[in-house]
């Protein structure tokens, strides 16, 4: 049985050279052109990559007539060396960072709902405090706005978990649900009837979030459940300025919160139609990784969050 080398004895022969031939032999196969990548010899990288199998006492990699495959433990070494190089180069970004005042990038994903007060307020928080700092928002699904921060795509997610295997990855902070309404232009044919059902509202063209969504999932519930067809006139948009465009002057209808539309039902562009759907989306909440060390930035970004979801829903209200 191969014997396996301390903690302590790797890391006293591990050295940044290593790493960074590793991550190049990984992407080029080939020991002259992965040298040529890490700014070495031939016969120095062929020095470090011995000296390495050497500690560790297991083959990295199989030596082809052209060029070189890694093996288990090579790939293994490959990936950990890869996410070594991205904490360093993060590393050094937040000292820089720190040096400089705080700046930096966060990236920030939201469903629809928060996207236009929860994150709009904190953003506007944190740039008052910290205007170096960049922020990018992306709205989306809860599902792709997930599996997007799992990907390191993003470092903040306002949104929902809905993949059980997901969620040992991630930390989840509630902030509140949403009980949706049936929101249609102001003046519509339906909004002074006070004996309207469900039946009456499938035969309107609906306004309707992409497929896959767990709103569209539950809306279609509601129908199939009260033996109707879903509404066979659509049309499928998350984008809010379009919905409210769409709304006017039509019989569309839409299921929103009603904390959504509220400035335009304060214009009087749009009203509530008296049907209650029944129907609240599970909680929506701060969702980030898990052992995953957030930037200064994107640190300030979270506690912007949190500090701006007490003041907007107190927790008897949550």
């Amino acid at each position: 049985m191969t014997d396996l080398p301390s903690d302590r004895f790797v890391r006293s022969h591990l050295k940044m050279r290593q790493l960074v031939l590793l991550v190049e032999l990984g992407r080029h196969g080939s020991i002259l052109h992965a040298a040529a990548a890490a700014h070495l010899t031939q016969p120095a990288a062929s020095k470090l990559l011995a000296e390495l199998e050497h500690a560790l006492n297991v083959p990295l990699f199989e030596r082809l007539p052209r060029g070189v495959l890694p093996t288990w433990y090579g790939e293994v070494l490959i990936r950990r060396a890869g996410a070594a190089l991205a904490e360093m180069d993060a590393a050094h970004q937040e000292v820089m960072e720190l040096l400089s005042g705080l700046s930096g990038k966060v990236a920030v994903g939201a469903v629809l709902t928060p996207s236009t007060g929860l994150l709009p307020d904190a953003v506007k928080l944190l740039k008052a405090r910290h205007p170096r700092v960049r922020v990018a928002i992306s709205v989306d699904t809860s599902k792709l706005l997930v599996e997007r921060l799992r990907a390191g795509e993003l470092d903040i997610v306002i949104g929902r978990v809905l993949d059980a295997q997901a969620a040992a990855e991630l930390h989840f902070e509630p902030v509140t649900d949403e009980p949706h309404s049936v929101i249609a232009a102001a003046g519509h044919p339906l909004a002074g009837r006070t004996d309207l059902r469900l039946a009456d509202l499938v035969r309107e063209p609906w306004i309707l979030p992409p497929a896959g969504s767990i709103l569209r999932d539950r809306l279609a519930a509601q129908f199939l459940n009260a033996g109707l067809e879903p509404p066979a006139e659509t049309v499928e948009t998350l984008a809010l300025p379009v919905i409210v465009n769409l709304l006017a002057g039509s019989r569309m209808v839409v299921a929103l919160p009603q904390e959504l539309v509220q400035p335009y039902l304060d214009m009087g562009l749009v009203t509530v139609l008296p049907y209650d759907l029944g129907l609240t989306m599970d909680l929506y909440g701060i969702v980030t990784r898990r052992q995953h060390r957030l930037s200064p930035g994107a640190e300030a970004m979270l506690a912007t969050l949190r500090e701006v979801t007490a003041q907007r829903y107190p927790r008897g209200e949550r």
